[in-house]
């Protein structure tokens, strides 16, 4: 088979080019879901400061915490008082339906009436956090330590480790900063992180 005269291909320095262009945009692709998972890393760690600084405020206001408040009721209708023991509740609830009257659901609802958190007054639903799924706040033993913590739901095992590691001791089982299994040595999955309140 004879080359018609006129026919032509590409050239290598031209094939070069297209490589290198594709290159470059497939490294701005992975540049930038690194920088999305950053972000989203970051806005988790921002949430747990930004729920302890409400529950805080909610406590220097009334003296009490959300959930555990034993005067509520008298301040919001609808509300459900807590016993005033300094436990909000007996565990850390991921599930709270919109008239859960729990202290660990009610505490969302405090805060909301307190207009420390957003969301409507009247609900108990978690919010939730950078990753999807649920907050959660309440009394627990997390790795033996029993207190208040605010919990984040399914958090994939490389945040954990991660923020583990920059804001504690980056151990899943001692500091302020535990998981519900050992995320520490995870190469996947998702763990219940947990931050003392």
């Amino acid at each position: 088979m004879q080359q018609r005269s006129g026919d032509k291909g590409f050239t290598l320095v031209e094939l070069a080019i297209v490589l290198v262009i594709i290159g470059i945009i497939i490294g701005a692709v992975l540049r930038g879901q690194q920088m999305i998972e950053g972000a989203k890393l970051k806005r988790l760690y921002n949430q747990q400061r930004e729920i302890i600084a409400a529950i805080y405020s909610y406590y220097d206001k009334y003296g009490k915490f959300p959930g555990d408040d034993n005067t509520a009721a008298t301040r919001w209708v609808g509300t459900t008082n807590g016993n005033n023991n300094g436990q909000i509740g007996t565990s850390v609830e991921f599930a709270c339906t919109e008239g859960a009257t729990t202290e660990t659901c009610q505490a969302w609802r405090h805060l909301r009436n307190a207009n420390l958190i957003t969301g409507a007054t009247t609900s108990a639903v978690n919010p939730t956090h950078a990753y999807g799924l649920a907050i959660g706040v309440g009394y627990a033993t997390v790795q033996t330590l029993a207190a208040n913590w605010i919990g984040f739901d399914e958090v994939p095992y490389d945040v954990c480790q991660s923020i583990d590691l920059q804001y504690d001791d980056g151990a899943y089982n001692t500091g302020s900063i535990r998981g519900s299994g050992n995320y520490d040595t995870a190469t996947s999955g998702n763990f219940d992180l947990y931050f003392r309140l």
